[in-house]
């Protein structure tokens, strides 16, 4: 993968990796060039192959924007940030983004479900 852009100016994907919470979200936003969607999908898949195979992942999905738009978000959910570090730096997850394509832009960030009073819950 070409390019890596973090989500949060204030606190890097890897800051929020040295916690200890769960359950998390990743999500993931990615975009790349319209002659690079099929690539980009192709690697996901893979990703995911491996990734639902480690202890603690709970689920994933991917999304794509409407009208045209080559952005895409991947939302994937885990037990705990331990459990998604072990994956996201296990050195197979690591060999497999060489596989995305070269204008895919990925800005992951980790995230935790809130409770919000008659619309939300935890």
């Amino acid at each position: 993968m070409s390019h890596f852009k973090e989500l949060d100016k204030m606190v890097t994907l890897a800051d929020q990796m040295e916690t200890e919470e769960g359950p998390i979200v990743l999500v993931n936003v990615f975009t790349v060039d319209a002659s690079d969607e099929s690539a980009l999908i192709k690697a996901c898949s893979h990703d995911a192959d491996f990734l639902k195979a480690q202890p603690g992942y709970i689920s994933t999905q991917l999304h794509k924007g409407i009208g045209g738009s080559t952005t895409y978000i991947n939302y994937a959910v885990w037990e705990s940030v331990e459990a998604f570090r072990n994956a996201f730096t296990h050195p197979e997850f690591q060999s497999r983004i060489r596989d995305y394509p070269e204008t895919a832009v990925a800005s992951p960030h980790l995230f935790k479900k809130l409770s919000v009073k008659n619309h939300c819950i935890a």
